[in-house]
């Protein structure tokens, strides 16, 4: 009798990797120059003054600042108006 037990499932070697999304500072934190405010899958949030895009649609500081996260009103390709989140860097005095 070369029975064989059946082998039970697991989800070991196919669980992806975490990708650690979201934002990465605080309204009115302080941040560095080059530092990530923003990690993200597409644009959710806007870049605003001293903020620039990478290819991944991570935002980060391009100065030294105070981060401010505010709304706006953006008229839309179809004429209409929708809120729109942007994070902008204040510069330090």
């Amino acid at each position: 009798m070369a029975h064989k037990k059946a082998g039970g499932s697991t989800r070991l070697g196919r669980d992806s990797n975490p990708q650690y999304l979201g934002h990465k500072v605080g309204d009115g934190q302080m941040v560095k120059n080059g530092s990530v405010l923003v990690r993200q899958r597409g644009t959710k949030i806007h870049p605003g003054r001293n903020v620039k895009k990478g290819s991944d649609d991570t935002l980060y500081a391009t100065i030294a600042g105070r981060v401010k996260f505010t709304q706006k009103k953006r008229r839309r390709f179809d004429n209409k108006l929708k809120m729109s989140k942007f994070v902008s860097i204040i510069p330090s005095k």
